[in-house]
C-alpha cells in the first residue's frame, strides 16, 4: 500500500479519518475532519471522495460528512461481536427486566472493555457505558473479570502498569488487585463500587466459550449502596450460562471439558 511523504500508509490515514467521528459528533465538515485526523485537507478531500463512491462515507444535507451504512454492512458480516451481541440480547432483556437495573456486555480490547450492547433501565443510576464506547480494564467490573481469567503473563503485564486513579474507590495498588483478581476467580463475579463513577457499582460476570475461555463481561450498574449482590449475582450467572449456551457450549461435568452443541452463532 502507497505511503505517504510520512511513511504512513493509505490504511493508515483511512482508519485515522474513520476514527475521527464519535458520538458528540456523528458528522463533521471536510475542514474539522482535516483536524481532527490531523490530515492536510487536500488528502481528506480526496479519501472522503474514494469512500464516498464505495458507500463507506456519506454527506448529509449540509454536505457535513459521515459514516455510510455500507460501512456498517461491512463491519457486521461475520464478526464475532455481531454474533455474540446476537446470542446475548434475548437474555440481556430479561436480566434487565428481572434486575430493572441496567445491563451491559463487552469484549477485551487491548487494555480496555469495547461496549457491544447496553440496554437502559428507568433507573436515575449513572451509566457511562455506551454501545462501541470504551472504559479502562482496572476502571469497570467487566475487565477485572477479564484480568481475572486471563493468562497469567497478561496478568503480570496488567499488574506491573502505571494505571489511573479514576475516583478515590479505584484499585491501582499491585497486591491489591492480586487479591481482587483471586477473590473474583474464587467467587465467580466481580463487584466494585464507584472505581470509575462515584455513584455506581458493577457487578460483572464472565462468558464463557470454547475451551474456558472468556468471550464477553455481563455487567449489571446499580446505585452505590444498593448492591443486593445475592439476589444480583445469581441472576447474572444464571444469564452467563444461558448465553454461554446460546453461543453453542455448555458447561461440562467436573472434570471433563465444555462440549460443543448445535446454536445459533458462534464466537
Amino acid at each position: 500500500m502507497a505511503n505517504s511523504p510520512s511513511g504512513e500508509s493509505v490504511v493508515n490515514r483511512v482508519v485515522r479519518l474513520l476514527a475521527a467521528f464519535s458520538d458528540e459528533e456523528p458528522a463533521l465538515p471536510l475542514r474539522k475532519l482535516a483536524r481532527e485526523a490531523n490530515l492536510p485537507v487536500s488528502t481528506v478531500h480526496r479519501l472522503v471522495a474514494e469512500l464516498e463512491v464505495e458507500g463507506l462515507l456519506e454527506r448529509d444535507a449540509e454536505k457535513r460528512v459521515r459514516h455510510g451504512h455500507r460501512l456498517w454492512e461491512l463491519a457486521s458480516r461475520g464478526s464475532r461481536a455481531a454474533n455474540l451481541r446476537e446470542a446475548a440480547l434475548p437474555v440481556m432483556e430479561d436480566l434487565l427486566a428481572h434486575s430493572g437495573q441496567h445491563v451491559s456486555l463487552g469484549v477485551l480490547e487491548g487494555t480496555d472493555v469495547l461496549y457491544i450492547e447496553r440496554l437502559a433501565s428507568d433507573a436515575s443510576t449513572v451509566n457511562i457505558t455506551r454501545v462501541a464506547g470504551r472504559l479502562p480494564v482496572h476502571g469497570c467490573s467487566a475487565g477485572l473479570v477479564f484480568m481475572a481469567h486471563a493468562p497469567e503473563e497478561e496478568q503480570d503485564r496488567f499488574l506491573h502498569r502505571r494505571l489511573e486513579k479514576l475516583t478515590e474507590s479505584t484499585v491501582t495498588d499491585p497486591e491489591q488487585l492480586r487479591g481482587v483478581l483471586a477473590a473474583v476467580r474464587q467467587s465467580g463475579f466481580c463487584s466494585m463500587a464507584g472505581i470509575i463513577v462515584e455513584e455506581s457499582s458493577g457487578i460483572s460476570v464472565p462468558i464463557f466459550a470454547r475451551r474456558g475461555q472468556v468471550v464477553a463481561g455481563l455487567t449489571v450498574i446499580v446505585p452505590l449502596g444498593q448492591e443486593a449482590l445475592p439476589a444480583i449475582v445469581p441472576q447474572l450467572k444464571m444469564a452467563s450460562r444461558a448465553i454461554t449456551r446460546r453461543l453453542g457450549y455448555v458447561p461440562a461435568a467436573p472434570g471433563m471439558q465444555r462440549r460443543s452443541v448445535q446454536s445459533q452463532g458462534r464466537v
